[in-house]
């Protein structure tokens, strides 16, 4: 702890201080080389959680205007835009969903559906926490699953024994923890990393097409559910216990669990045809085009429909919540601002310290700089670049915050990309999704620590079974970007966009 604070507070500054001082990365562009300097402190500082991740993320407002990086007007304005606006709304929509138990139907509807057997429980459970976590935050939702499922491994010690579930019990917990994982890579809302590329592919190429809520939800839910079946696969062969020693847990143990919820609420009824409504309009504003016919967006009913986004039907959605009565209480509505407070603003806080250091990146040039130094990725075959940068940032988000260094990668890949006229997308998509493929420490992702916070499973269990599934993930990121990449977002392997060009 004394060594991390001495290399965080004062070896650290004294690095960046020198690289400003005695650095000259581009001669007669000083703010490339105080650009990184910068990047280096917040990198750091992300890294040690010397100070929490949302005062770190505030660090380009106090330095950029300075160091003559960015005027301290734009740089502010960083910190909010449509995407922050998406996953505000989206929060708000998630916690009603809290408030009012609805999350908690949901899963236990899914576990009733899927049945009993040791394949199926770990399925229902995996599915429950997969869908949750599309729509509501990975950290929530595992905090949500972990009783229910504490209590159906209790009824599992009571039928089958402790001693014959012991290794099926590490088996389920795991299983919520990586579906909670997978799940959030489905949806721009799921994981804070994919809402980051959204925003940090905007700010680097703003005359690419858009990627809304449905782009990348037709993108992403295969690989989600391509990968999901391997890990459902992997870990039920891994841990499921032994034929003769499994009695059938009774059947109508989820329905009692159903059953002490009661019979659904008004208020649970509003939240969740809020949640379908806002669920559709994502997916259904802009032009669906599937090759051979197109799905019209409603947005083309509208004038001006080109200044809609995702952002604001997630806000206006939202802001029904707080006008609809509640018949719990007198004058009462379906959200109360007691509620909101619940909302996350350290992670609003922390896209924004993203947002603001990849546009310090593309206005100072240093993204540019990283591409000519990294010039050389062009001589590889794209197939072998796109397996090292999901290896890669699968590996490190081991250690680190999966945001933070998404945030810090994005912008360095784009630069190389340009520098080496490959498409921005074969590199940032990949490094998107591996943000949120971290399997093996409790430290790597927030459902991780919570499973590994039961005490019923050690590190070394986790390191081992997250090991195989790393791997296996960067192969399946690799493969479903040029499968599924190069055809939903139109790329030409070999191809350099003309959006992208001179960017």
């Amino acid at each position: 702890m004394k060594f991390k604070l001495i290399f965080s507070f004062i070896i650290t500054p004294l690095i960046s201080l020198s690289i400003i001082l005695f650095a000259d990365l581009k001669p007669g562009e000083p703010a490339v080389t105080n650009t990184l300097a910068v990047a280096f402190l917040m990198a750091v500082w992300w890294i040690t959680e010397a100070v929490p991740l949302a005062i770190t993320s505030l660090i380009p407002v106090a330095l950029f205007p300075f160091l003559g990086i960015m005027d301290g007007r734009d740089v502010s304005s960083t910190y909010f835009n449509h995407v922050i606006f998406l996953f505000i709304g989206g929060f708000i929509i998630a916690l009603a969903m809290q408030k009012w138990n609805l999350h908690k139907r949901i899963a236990l509807k899914i576990l009733i559906f899927t049945g009993v057997s040791p394949g199926r429980i770990l399925l229902g459970f995996m599915i429950a926490t997969a869908f949750l976590s599309m729509w509501i935050s990975n950290t929530a939702t595992t905090m949500m699953m972990i009783p229910i499922l504490l209590s159906i491994i209790g009824k599992l010690e009571e039928t089958v024994g402790e001693k014959n579930i012991s290794n099926y019990t590490i088996g389920l917990l795991l299983g919520v923890a990586y579906s909670a994982s997978i799940g959030g890579i489905a949806t721009l809302v799921g994981t804070p990393p994919n809402l980051s590329f959204a925003r940090i592919f905007h700010i680097y190429f703003p005359d690419a097409p858009e990627i809304s809520f449905a782009t990348w939800f037709i993108f992403a839910l295969p690989i989600s559910a391509t990968f999901f079946t391997i890990t459902w696969a992997y870990l039920y062969f891994r841990f499921k216990p032994a034929r003769n020693s499994w009695t059938r847990i009774d059947k109508h143990t989820f329905r009692k669990q159903l059953s002490d919820l009661g019979p659904m609420t008004y208020e649970q009824r509003v939240v969740f045809v809020i949640f379908i409504m806002v669920a559709l309009l994502w997916l259904f504003r802009s032009d669906l085009s599937f090759g051979t016919f197109t799905v019209y967006g409603w947005s083309n009913l509208i004038p001006n429909s080109n200044l809609v986004n995702d952002g604001n039907i997630a806000i206006f959605m939202a802001i029904l919540l707080y006008i609809i009565p509640s018949k719990m209480n007198d004058m009462g509505r379906i959200m109360d601002w007691e509620t909101t407070k619940k909302l996350p603003w350290n992670i609003v806080l922390l896209f924004g310290g993203g947002f603001a250091l990849a546009s310090g990146f593309k206005e100072s040039g240093l993204s540019t700089w990283f591409g000519e130094q990294m010039g050389w990725v062009a001589d590889y075959n794209i197939i072998i670049v796109i397996f090292f940068i999901a290896i890669m940032m699968t590996f490190l988000t081991e250690l680190t915050s999966n945001t933070a260094t998404t945030e810090m990668i994005l912008p360095i890949l784009a630069g190389i990309a340009v520098t080496s006229e490959i498409n921005p997308l074969l590199l940032m998509l990949p490094a998107t999704l591996s943000g949120s493929m971290a399997f093996m420490l409790p430290v790597a992702t927030p459902p991780n620590a919570i499973v590994f916070g039961t005490n019923r499973i050690t590190v070394a269990q986790m390191a081992r079974t997250g090991l195989i599934l790393n791997i296996i993930g960067a192969v399946v990121i690799t493969v479903m970007t040029m499968l599924l990449g190069t055809y939903f977002f139109n790329i030409q392997v070999g191809e350099f966009p003309v959006w992208a060009a001179g960017k």
